[in-house]
């Protein structure tokens, strides 16, 4: 009998240590003999590792008394609030897993995608999606450090994300929406340096505007829509720059949104 030819999902089963047993031998050997797959596997786990070490430290961290507060609610003291959130400890702590799991898998797929032939890149385009949906889910729950430069200095985070991306970039206002900025960051695209500005309403709800300079050979599109792991996402190419605006919030309210970034990104264009 011939065997089971190997798939991306017997790859990504075999980074993860979900691999059946019946096919653990399969996958040695069809790794054994293409090292293209096998760098990618490695990939996967550095990129698996990456994000556990990134959470980690959470499960360590004190309970907020604002969320001791919310979780016993009106009229209870804080011993019975603190009882009630530990009490759901457990449940946080099986949701936080699993959104480990969905990251390191897409994580996965976006090193599946820089190690796609050229030819392929071409249909590739959801790729910005997925990359801005993981820098969201990534960094928007860091209670310490969501950003590497905070609003308050944003004329040196503009200087610098400009400078690294080879090009002027501003990050959009939103107060008039609801969203105030909270500051940003630089990361690694797939073949160079992106930008996140991260803002916030006064409820706490976070929502990032992500910028790639990688996507501009494919000119200008519409608006795109697309769920990344339980996040809505509108991204979109406009002349040298792709943009994906990320957020855990109804649909509608961030089309809203992603139309007045795209206003004001396209009245900054215009002027001289």
């Amino acid at each position: 009998m011939s065997k089971a030819p190997v798939t991306e999902a017997d790859l990504h089963a075999f980074a993860d240590g979900q691999l059946p047993a019946a096919r653990q031998a399969d996958v040695d050997d069809y790794l054994a003999t293409n090292p293209q797959a096998a760098e990618r596997v490695h990939a996967y786990r550095a990129q698996n590792q990456a994000l556990r070490a990134r959470f980690a430290p959470l499960q360590d961290e004190a309970i907020p008394e604002s969320l001791c507060r919310a979780a016993a609610g009106p009229g209870r003291g804080p011993a019975a609030a603190t009882a009630s959130v530990r009490w759901r400890l457990p449940l946080l702590r099986a949701a936080a897993a699993v959104l480990l799991t969905l990251l390191g898998g897409a994580a996965g797929w976006l090193a599946h995608e820089r190690y796609r032939p050229q030819a392929t890149l071409a249909h590739a385009l959801p790729n910005l999606s997925r990359q801005a949906a993981v820098a969201h889910a990534v960094f928007s729950p860091d209670v310490r450090r969501p950003v590497e430069v905070d609003a308050a200095h944003e004329e040196q985070l503009v200087a610098w994300l400009s400078k690294r991306l080879g090009t002027p970039v501003h990050p959009p206002r939103l107060a008039a929406l609801g969203f105030e900025l909270i500051g940003g960051r630089l990361l690694p695209g797939s073949s160079g340096p992106v930008a996140q500005f991260m803002y916030q309403d006064a409820g706490g709800q976070r929502l990032t505007l992500y910028v790639s300079t990688e996507n501009a050979t494919y000119g200008d599109t519409g608006f795109r829509f697309a769920e990344e792991g339980g996040l809505k996402v509108f991204y979109w190419i406009d002349g040298r720059f792709g943009y994906a605006l990320s957020a855990a919030i109804a649909k509608a309210e961030l089309a809203r949104i992603a139309t007045a970034v795209y206003d004001q990104l396209e009245g900054t264009a215009r002027k001289p």
